[in-house]
Order: C-alpha cells, then structure tokens, then sequence
C-alpha cells in the first residue's frame, strides 16, 4: 500500500464517489479508479461496490477506511515532526471545546510554552463528539473539553477543573434580582455563544433542561459578546462564573437563580497512551493539574503573539 492509494481511497469513503475524490485530490478519475485496483489486488478484497443508493462497503472496506486515515495522519504527523526536528522545534496540536479555548485556554497555553523555548502550540476549536477522532486519526495530539460518554482503552483521561455556568442578567433588566421559575425563564431571549451549538457540552445541556426554544436562543461569536450584550439589557446570558466575577462584584450583571442554575461541569484532558502520544502532550498532561496551572487559566491575560500558533476555523450558521 502507498500513501498515495490510502489518500484516494480515503478521499472515496469521504466523498462517496470516484468523481468527488478525483476532484478534491485534483487528479484525474482513472488515477483513483488505479489506486482503488491496486488496493483490491493487494488486498484479495473488493473494499466496496456501486449501488443505486451510494458507495456499499465490505466488512474489509470498513476496516481499511479506518486504517486509512490513521496511517494517513501518522504520516502526515512524522513529516511535520521531520521537519520541525531538523529546525529546533517541537510543535503541539490542542483541539479544545470553544467554551475551554475562550475562558481558560490562553492563561494556560501562555503558561506552558514559556516553560519550552523550543515549543509551538496551536490551538483549534472542534465539537467534542470529534476528538475520538481527531486523536486516533492522529490529526492532533491533545482534546481538551467535557469528559466523553465512553474512554476508549487507547486513550486517557484526565480531568483537571471543575467550573459554574451561571446565567446573568444587566442590572435594568425585569429579571434582576430575583429568582425565576422555568416558564418565565423559557420565555426570555438567550444570548448565546459558539458553546450552545450541537449536542454535546454544558450550555447546550442547560437549554435542553429548561426546554428554551429555538426562537429564543440568539448565537454570537463569543461568550464574551453575549455578555455584553446582557449588560446592555438584551437578554439573558450563560457564563463560566469565573470569567463575569469582577461584572457581578461592580453591579454590572445579575446572577439570575432558577431550576438548572447553576449548572457544574468540568473540563478534561485527552490523549493517546504515553507510548503513542508525542512527549509534549504527557508533559501538558502532567502540567494541566497543577495549582499553577489551575492560577493560570482562571486569571490568564492571553499569549504573545510570538509564541502561539493558532489554526483558523470558521463556522457557519444557516
């Protein structure tokens, strides 16, 4: 097998045509219509067959879409690690929750790579279904969010923070002051972040408790955004209780108390075994639980940008 037919398999399994992974890896159909023979021959299997419906995979396809696209992020992971070796540098990869990557990333990742000169790190933010995934496919080398449902045997977890979302309110707002019951808490407008997005994490949880209907869920691009507009009256916003202290304290917010307030979560450290993790990450994994650590990323003023490597993603809402 060559990296070469891996990808145009690869690419087929996630596309669902030739013609669509001809087209992403801009190679011609009958390159991957060869790969995919090669692979067949090589494999006494015949990986998958053309149905009306779609693309049907045998027991063997299945498996090698699997393998596929580990072997492919490991390849990709030891070519960057090549090269970064040759220069001095080492690099880790962090796929973090929005709500951890807004509030307790930056005093974290600033406080950690100033103890490695010969360290880089990027941060990007992903859904916590996905970091399985994105640890076993080796595309990064650390998840950081909610603790998952299950804990596969290859991978560790550690938990490291417990915090509070609570819901604030400005201070003019009908609200403040006083504690609501669910119906009339259901019926306010909610200023929401990224973090209310999907299915999995705190802030979608709370909404799912107190039944918050869509049309009253208003998402902005940041925690932080929300809270401001909360200040200014709008509505009602979920916050890590830690990052609207000094608001509530100066009179600027409101907590607001009611059924499923507050709400406790905690965040989590995920990584592949010692034996198949790069070093950088055990050392985060050690690092995270710390009381330093635990100072940092409650009172953090972010990271220089000559030591923090962050990758761009951009998410739309329809």
């Amino acid at each position: 097998m060559t990296p070469a037919q891996l990808r145009a398999f690869s690419a087929t399994v996630r596309l669902g045509s030739v013609k669509a992974a001809a087209a992403d890896l801009a190679v011609t159909e009958a390159a991957i219509s060869t790969h995919i023979a090669h692979l067949r021959r090589e494999l006494e299997d015949r990986l998958f067959t053309r149905t009306a419906g779609g693309l049907v995979f045998t027991p063997g396809g299945l498996r090698l879409a699997s393998r596929a696209a580990e072997l492919l992020g490991l390849q990709d992971r030891t070519i960057l690690e090549v090269r970064r070796a040759g220069s001095g540098r080492r690099q880790l990869r962090i796929a973090a929750s929005s709500l951890f990557a807004e509030h307790a990333a930056p005093g974290l990742i600033e406080l950690f790579a100033r103890r490695a000169a010969d360290l880089d790190v990027e941060l990007s933010v992903h859904d916590p279904q996905r970091f399985g995934t994105l640890l076993t496919n080796r595309a990064v080398d650390v998840a950081i969010g909610p603790r998952p449902a299950t804990v596969e045997s290859t991978t560790t977890c550690t938990h490291f923070l417990n915090y509070q979302v609570i819901a604030v309110v400005g201070a003019d707002h009908p609200l403040a002051g006083y504690g609501a019951g669910a119906t009339e808490l259901r019926d306010q407008t909610w200023l929401l972040g990224p973090s209310a997005v999907g299915r999995t994490g705190m802030l979608p949880s709370v909404l799912r408790r107190l039944s918050v209907p869509d049309h009253n869920q208003r998402i902005f691009q940041s925690q932080a955004a929300c809270v401001d507009e909360a200040k200014h009256g709008k509505g009602i916003a979920l916050a890590v209780a830690f990052s609207v202290a000094k608001d509530i304290a100066a009179g600027d917010l409101h907590q607001l108390n009611g059924p499923h307030l507050p709400a406790r979560g905690s965040w989590n450290l995920l990584s592949l075994a010692d034996r198949e993790a790069p070093e950088a990450a055990a050392e985060l994994r050690r690092f995270v639980t710390t009381p330093r650590a635990t100072q940092a990323m409650l009172r953090g003023s972010g990271v220089t940008a000559g030591r923090f490597r962050p990758a761009i993603h951009v998410t739309l809402w329809s």
